[in-house]
């Protein structure tokens, strides 16, 4: 029992030993705080391909019309998706990047389910609007830049 009780006292000492000692060194005058470790910088990201304002924007559409389509049961409603996890394939070369394409189309999805909550029109109407302003905008960027 009683070499139990040394072990934790020990213990209970190495877990407090640390604590007195910040404590005696705040309660010193001029006494320097421990220099604290610089945090591990992670690697830069590299630069944002010239073409990343309009492929955040299409990422943006492919979320409206993943939600509109399969508001109003188009076809193709679940493609939008297929077609998203291409583009982050293709294009999402560091975490963060796949982050922003991916928060954009979520923004996307995420903007038209507050407005829209059962095929409308209106719905139907958006849906087209932001196919055919996709549709421009893939072409420009292929056009542009390859792909």
């Amino acid at each position: 029992m009683r070499t139990g009780l040394r072990h934790s006292a020990l213990l209970v000492a190495l877990l407090l030993l640390p604590m007195a000692a910040a404590a005696q060194q705040r309660s010193q005058p001029g006494a320097k705080p421990p220099a604290a470790k610089p945090a591990e910088q992670p690697a830069p990201e590299p630069a944002a391909p010239p073409y990343e304002p309009q492929l955040l924007q299409l990422s943006e559409i492919m979320g409206s019309l993943a939600y509109l389509r399969t508001l109003c049961g188009g076809r193709e409603a679940q493609d939008w998706r297929a077609r998203m996890s291409a583009l982050i394939e293709a294009e999402g070369r560091t975490p963060q990047r796949r982050d922003r394409l991916t928060s954009a189309f979520n923004r996307g999805f995420k903007a038209y389910s507050l407005t829209h909550r059962s095929c409308t029109e209106a719905s139907q109407e958006a849906s087209s609007r932001l196919a055919a302003e996709g549709e421009v905008l893939s072409r420009a960027l292929a056009g542009r830049y390859g792909g």
